[in-house]
């Protein structure tokens, strides 16, 4: 999705949380400058990535460790390409069970060394901007040593991407159709409650950001017709 198609999310968004525009903004300024002179990649290189391949994308919910089980017998049938996308903080509980994502979207939350430790392993990280989330940009970006990409809820700048979305599991949605991906399947996603793999902020808020993720979820697969599949 183009940022002309999402503003008017966007838009609806900011009004239900009252969200600052112009703190997202100054947020995705912060990030292009703190990108510069990094192992950046281009949007090109992420459609390489994913295009024509079965995407698995891992959320927080409680049925996450069951849908790794399952994940994995999939995999050790090899019946075709897939590509494995990282919802954040999920990318602690990948590693732990020998999972490298090959993308982690991030907002810089949760266990932030794990998604350090796998970018260097070759996790292509996806960082996030956005109005709460500035101490960790200064705090966290320039640690990652692997490719990167600059995104943003807002309207996008030159080395700052918008492709769609709101929290790191939609965005992921986005992502990997915005990119081409054949097919989607969600692992551990759970719109009724807060994970207990989740960084718990207030669960009200919380839930409501579930509530939106589902939303948007549902909306870019009927319009676009790409093929959603839970776990």
């Amino acid at each position: 999705m183009n940022y002309d198609a999402w503003e008017k999310y966007y838009l609806e968004i900011l009004s239900d949380f009252k969200f600052d525009r112009i703190m997202d903004e100054q947020a995705s300024q912060l990030l292009s400058e703190k990108l510069r002179g990094m192992n950046t990649i281009s949007p090109g290189d992420l459609e390489k990535i994913i295009m024509g391949k079965h995407a698995f994308i891992f959320g927080g919910g409680d049925l996450l460790f069951q849908g790794i089980e399952t994940f994995m017998e999939f995999t050790r049938r090899g019946a075709e390409e897939i590509v494995t996308i990282s919802a954040d903080g999920v990318t602690t509980h990948l590693i732990k069970n020998n999972i490298l994502p090959d993308i982690i979207v991030t907002d810089l939350d949760g266990k932030i060394e794990d998604q350090v430790t796998a970018n260097e392993k070759g996790s292509v990280v996806v960082v996030h901007a956005h109005g709460d989330n500035a101490s960790n940009i200064k705090k966290w970006v320039s640690r990652f040593n692997g490719k990167l990409v600059g995104t943003t809820q807002a309207r996008p700048l030159a080395n700052i991407f918008n492709f769609g979305g709101f929290t790191d599991g939609d965005r992921c949605v986005f992502l990997a159709e915005h990119f081409g991906a054949k097919k989607i399947t969600l692992v551990g996603f759970d719109y009724s409650r807060v994970g207990k793999t989740s960084n718990k902020k207030s669960t009200e808020t919380k839930l409501k950001k579930l509530m939106w993720a589902k939303k948007l979820i549902e909306t870019i697969c009927k319009e676009t017709g790409i093929e959603l599949e839970y776990l």
